[in-house]
């Protein structure tokens, strides 16, 4: 089993940044750092969306296009915390950002078996 949980959103004017952070306690016999991790987005009358993924050591990201070169994401698998910062933010990039895990998956699909109860970032014009 994993619990998640995000934090770090907020509102911020656009250009403006924010670091999410997703805290992640495991049990069952493993350990944070055998879990890919992920995050994704869901925009008010949208579906959700892949934002971000990273492999077990943090050696390996995938980035959606709508979001390379602006956001990066990393993992401290000390702290059993992964990250998602977010740089020369937009509009369009308001949305609630969830955090998800999965022992044996790491792609753009929402197949990850954990997910996180959200954290809203809202970017102002």
């Amino acid at each position: 089993q994993v619990q998640l949980v995000e934090s770090g959103g907020g509102l911020v004017q656009a250009g403006g940044s924010l670091r999410l952070s997703c805290a992640c306690a495991a049990s069952g016999g493993r350990t944070f750092s055998s879990y890919y991790m992920a995050w994704f987005r869901q925009a008010p009358g949208k579906e959700r969306e892949f934002v971000a993924a990273i492999s077990w050591t943090g050696d390996v990201p995938l980035y959606a296009d709508s979001v390379k070169g602006r956001f990066t994401i990393s993992r401290d698998n000390a702290k059993n915390t992964v990250y998602l910062q977010m740089n020369s933010l937009k509009p369009e990039d308001t949305a609630v950002y969830y955090c998800a895990a999965d022992a044996h998956y790491f792609g753009l699909s929402d197949e990850y078996d954990y997910w996180g109860q959200g954290t809203q970032v809202t970017v102002s014009s």
